[in-house]
């Protein structure tokens, strides 16, 4: 007969929240193994005894059959001592361990609870919080680990006899589901329009959907935040959207019905594979893809741009209503233009009470925002532009631990933070621009969170180089040791953080302004080098800002400034005092050098005349690109040459007279502009290669945002056999920032290990 024999294994990797103890409890019943699991926040202790063959079955299944959202690694497997027991049981989770704490995201319906909720007869059917082990809320719901219900905001919702029958049966797979509900014992939907208040659910969702085929504006609570939701088709609805959120440009994201492909709407949008595919990941991202000839939804939704945003439902919410309106709906964040989404049923009254026509609040309260994560197909991979709900907060292994737990604050503008201890880093959900008081509670807050949660208390904080940011200042006030990271050394480094066995880096940096090492405002970089290590080899020609950080908004700033500079005619079609500005320029009254290439964007889409006054970040280089004749190869030639710091310069100059050249239509001359920066930074790089070894080329910064630059950069260098690597996980733009100040740090302190003053380090470049 065989022995008996005793085991006891440690897991780690991704096992919150995720139905592992229940897979672990049936998995030991199956194979006739007695013991326990028990949760140590963050990490699974299993004590397991049975016949040696039994436990080796077990432990591949462990592996191989495991939850499909659960990532378990085996950190150890040690033999134990056989202890007095006759049973397999789930242990109270031990709330004192906490050195490997995951916090799970959230996540979307499961296909079961998604069969529930559209069966008539089941007793969840239409109830808007289904949910079970393997779908639900996890990261927006979790006041502190380790996560079991007590520890979430669905402790104040005690369980009815039929849950908590659910709750304890090993057979029933919302056996230990912490967020499990039902319409007698779960939250409940309220709908309020003018005077009048509904507080039956059922009832509530009746009068949105009304409300909604109306051609009204419904603010409606979802996991993370607040959307403001109307008909996708209703022109009318969607410019009075617009106008009184406002939000006059900014493109909307579309809600599909989850039976688009069969629709006419597949005539509507140009998909591929992999946007499919990302589109039924199951975060259920926000992915861009572009319009085809036949788009019929309303063109109010993304005005000029060739190009729309589309989501699939994720809660059971969003399944019932787009179920039963049966068409697209236009839902975007219910927020502030640039602020972080809303998540309090009264402040949504307060700030959208003027947008909003109709709101569907529900009781379940939300612990933190989490936006929705948005994706853009660039040279056949899905993208980040965004990380929110159901891919952050993303964590990471750092290739060397931290001396002392750090936070790194990120930029000012697609704000995230990270923490780091050890030789881990977790990297926020998107926040979003710090200008106001209600950014910067959210920030303060999740800097907080991140903490509690992980149980990690920073010793240091990471920030921008710029003195002015309003992160930076909120840094300087906490005490705490500070350390300046150079935003685009940090952009650089969050790119081969991501790849952290290649080295001998030339980095393409490009995109808005960020304070440089010279006490100038970079925004075209090209750095050699590694992190902790970078050179500034060559730049963009730089060019002043006629009014400083008015140029982010007033285009034809850039433009005007950059004809002051060779003096080229051009004036734009504007009530302005060219005359008076020309004598501010001359004079350098608020007029910062830049080398930025966003704003180089800026300046071509006020010369064509496509934008002169953008309303959200980015728009002109947007435009710029959905106007692109992809047929149209020509390019302008532009000069590369050493200036008096032996840096390698892109001059722009030769792009002037050909974009003003009207014999071309606006969509080849900026296809021009586009092939034209493509073939110089080509140019650019042989003339660097010929000081030094280039192993590898990086783009980051978010110009490369910009598919068809960034798709023509691509091709040229891999047809000279030069190997390019893009942003994968995170995204290119400032959203990356408080990652790569981790990354910068970590490495500086390798190659500099008694340099403290990075803020005054000038340029390694002799």
């Amino acid at each position: 007969m065989s022995q008996i024999v005793a085991y006891r294994y440690l897991i780690t990797g991704q096992v919150q929240g995720v139905g592992f103890r229940p897979f672990i409890y049936r998995l030991a019943q199956h194979h006739h193994l007695i013991g326990w699991v028990q949760n140590l926040s963050g990490q699974v202790a299993i004590h397991i005894q049975g016949l040696e063959r039994a436990i080796l079955a077990f432990e591949q299944d462990l592996l191989t059959i495991h939850p499909p959202l659960a990532q378990p690694v085996i950190a150890q497997r040690i033999p134990a001592e056989l202890a007095p027991i006759n049973n397999f049981c789930i242990l109270d989770s031990d709330a004192t361990t906490f050195t490997q704490v995951h916090v799970p995201p959230d996540y979307f319906t499961c296909d079961d609870c998604l069969n529930e909720l559209l069966t008539p007869g089941n007793r969840r059917y239409r109830y808007p919080f289904i949910n079970c082990t393997q779908c639900g809320p996890r990261y927006t719901i979790i006041h502190r680990l380790p996560y079991d219900r007590p520890h979430t905001s669905m402790a104040n919702f005690p369980l009815c006899p039929d849950c908590a029958k659910e709750y304890h049966d090993p057979s029933d797979r919302r056996f230990h589901a912490q967020p499990i509900a039902c319409p007698i014992c779960g939250p409940t939907l309220s709908f309020y329009q003018a005077d009048s208040q509904l507080n039956d659910t059922d009832a509530a969702l009746t009068a949105t959907l009304a409300a909604l085929r109306q051609g009204k504006i419904v603010a409606i609570k979802g996991i993370g935040g607040y959307h403001l939701v109307c008909d996708a088709q209703n022109d009318e609805t969607v410019l009075r959207l617009r106008s009184h959120k406002p939000r006059l440009h900014k493109p909307l994201a579309v809600m599909l019905p989850m039976n688009f492909a069969e629709t006419a709407l597949m005539e509507q949008i140009s998909l591929t594979a992999a946007e499919i595919q990302q589109l039924r990941h199951p975060a259920r991202p926000i992915v861009l893809v572009k319009k085809t000839a036949h788009f019929a939804l309303s063109p109010h939704l993304a005005p000029d741009l060739n190009e729309i945003g589309v989501l699939l439902p994720y809660s059971p919410l969003h399944h019932i209503l787009l179920t039963e309106f049966a068409n697209p709906l236009m839902m975007t964040s219910a927020n502030r233009s640039g602020e972080p989404v809303l998540t309090d049923n009264q402040a949504v009254h307060e700030r959208l009470g003027q947008v909003a026509e109709a709101f569907l609040h529900h009781s379940r309260p939300i612990v933190r925002p989490a936006d929705d994560s948005v994706f853009k197909t660039i040279f056949h991979l899905p993208r980040p532009l965004r990380l929110g709900r159901g891919h952050a907060p993303l964590e990471w292994e750092l290739p060397y631990p931290v001396a002392q737990p750090i936070v790194a604050v990120g930029a000012h503008l697609k704000n995230t933070v990270a923490l780091a201890w050890d030789q881990r880093v977790v990297i926020s959900p998107h926040i979003g621009d710090l200008t106001s008081p209600h950014s910067l509670d959210v920030f303060t807050q999740v800097i907080e969170d991140l903490q509690q949660l992980y149980q990690v208390r920073a010793e240091k904080i990471l920030l921008d180089a710029h003195p002015q940011l309003a992160n930076t200042r909120w840094a300087r006030q906490t005490q705490l040791p500070t350390q300046a990271i150079f935003h685009h050394h940090a952009h650089a480094s969050a790119l081969v953080g991501e790849y952290p066995n290649l080295n001998q880096w030339l980095v393409f940096a490009w995109d808005g302004v960020g304070l440089g090492d010279d006490g100038t405002l970079w925004g075209g970089e090209t750095l050699y080098g590694q992190a902790g290590a970078w050179q500034r080899v060559g730049h963009l020609r730089p060019f002043k800002l006629l009014g400083g950080e008015k140029t982010g908004r007033e285009l034809w700033r850039s433009a005007l400034s950059i004809c002051f500079e060779i003096n080229h005619p051009w004036r734009p079609d504007l009530d302005i005092p060219v005359e008076l500005l020309h004598q501010a320029w001359q004079k350098n009254l608020n007029c910062p050098q830049t080398t930025a290439v966003g704003r180089l964007f800026d300046a071509v889409a006020a010369w064509l005349n496509v934008l002169q006054v953008a309303s959200f970040e980015g728009q002109g280089g947007a435009y710029l690109e959905a106007l692109c004749d992809v047929t149209h190869e020509a390019y302008c030639e532009l000069a590369v040459y050493r200036n008096r710091l032996n840096l390698w310069e892109i001059d722009w100059e030769n792009l002037l007279n050909p974009l003003f050249d009207e014999k071309m239509s606006i969509s080849q001359r900026s296809s021009l502009f586009h092939q034209s920066l493509a073939q110089a930074m080509v140019t650019q790089m042989l003339a660097i290669a010929q000081d030094v070894p280039i192993q590898q080329i990086g783009l980051c910064g978010g110009v490369f945002q910009n598919r068809y630059l960034t798709e023509r950069v691509v091709q040229l260098f891999e047809k000279m056999g030069k190997k390019v690597y893009l942003m994968q996980r995170l995204p290119c733009n400032d959203a990356s920032i408080s990652f790569g100040q981790v990354i910068e740090y970590i490495h500086l302190n390798l190659n500099f290990p008694n340099s403290h003053n990075y803020e005054n380090q000038v340029n390694y470049v002799n």
